[in-house]
């Protein structure tokens, strides 16, 4: 088919890499002779009709900024939205409304998993859709790697470099609270390249005993202070997770927090150090793209634009080593790409003498 106009959308949680993944996008396809339609606040954009043209001076200058230009939601889904006091939960035809009236060929969904299950099953009515890979969480399935995953991990190990020295000069025990909802990736890769000695991870629930055992085990070695790195979605043997709060007009209410605060206090309570949290939060989606990340997202927009040029849509781009391929959006949605037992970092983490609490 031949391709004249195309939309491109960021949703979900901000995160570094997005305006490359834009810029990458814009560049490309007006290269190829499309007019680029830049659609606001994800499909919240999508659903409203809030679209601008972009040019090649709406993208100068942009490799470097965090977050996104055309803004973003994690509250909107065409398919299941509640909106302030309107009632219809199914936008759809508005969506595809819109994408008529723009007269778009092809539609470009950034983001992670809820972004690309939405883009999958949006696929099924409209086919002209390619997703790129996009969370700080690194939890999508089918590719190696997501940008701003690199950005967020190297925030963490500076992070921790730096708790390392108040630590140390106080005694104290730090527990340092990351994101990654239900999968442990930053706190295991930014854990382990930040010295952390206990990482907790939602795949592996810990049992309060095995991290008393780890500080005291410390003490006896003379180690006078100790860094915990928690995931958000960490949570001992026979616990539920910790809920921060619940958002009730979000497609994912859940949001998760408090689990790094519960840690420390049990943790003075047992060992008798004195201990504080860290609580690194939206710390991790801000800030300018690392080199990867600003690589990653620039590849990906760049192939998400010739696979669309050669028909090969409900896809998204995935990294597999070195190489950018199409994958279905069906099989990248499918679950969850989780941490392992047996994943080679947390056996690496193991023999150095990490302790994950189990």
């Amino acid at each position: 088919m031949a391709i004249r106009k195309i939309g491109v959308l960021t949703g979900g949680g901000d995160c570094p890499g997005l305006n490359p993944a834009i810029r990458a996008i814009t560049r490309k396809g007006i290269s190829l002779g499309w007019e680029v339609h830049g659609i606001h606040d994800g499909y919240e954009g999508l659903i409203h009709g809030r679209s601008k043209k972009l040019g090649s001076d709406d993208v100068s200058n942009i490799l470097s900024r965090g977050g996104t230009i055309l803004g973003t939601s994690n509250k909107a889904s065409p398919f299941d939205l509640v909106d302030g006091e309107e009632k219809e939960t199914d936008r759809t035809g508005k969506a595809l409304a819109n994408i008529d009236r723009w007269k778009l060929d092809a539609l470009f969904c950034i983001g992670g998993d809820g972004t690309l299950t939405i883009a999958n099953k949006l696929s099924e009515m409209w086919p002209n859709v390619i997703g790129l890979p996009k969370t700080i969480d690194n939890d999508l399935m089918c590719t190696d790697q997501t940008f701003g995953f690199n950005t967020a991990c190297t925030f963490v190990t500076d992070a921790l470099d730096r708790l390392h020295s108040t630590a140390d000069a106080h005694h104290r025990v730090m527990v340092v609270e990351v994101m990654g909802r239900y999968a442990g990736w930053i706190a295991l890769q930014g854990g382990l390249a930040g010295g952390g000695d206990v990482i907790l991870l939602p795949e592996m629930p810990f049992k309060r005993e095995k991290i008393v055992e780890a500080i005291a085990d410390r003490t006896r070695r003379g180690r006078r202070s100790s860094i915990i790195v928690v995931s958000e979605g960490a949570h001992a043997e026979g616990e539920k997770l910790t809920v921060r709060e619940v958002v009730k007009d979000s497609p994912d209410p859940v949001r998760l927090g408090g689990i790094g605060q519960r840690i420390a206090d049990f943790v003075e309570s047992e060992t008798g150090h004195e201990s504080r949290v860290t609580v690194l939060g939206h710390l991790q989606r801000g800030g300018s793209p690392s080199f990867f990340d600003r690589i990653l997202a620039t590849g990906c927009g760049t192939a998400a634009v010739e696979f669309a040029s050669e028909g090969k849509f409900g896809n998204m781009v995935a990294l597999k080593g070195k190489d950018l391929v199409p994958v279905p959006l069906s099989e990248a949605t499918a679950g969850l790409k989780l941490v392992t037992p047996e994943d080679v970092l947390v056996k690496t983490a193991k023999a150095l003498g990490t302790s994950f609490g189990v």
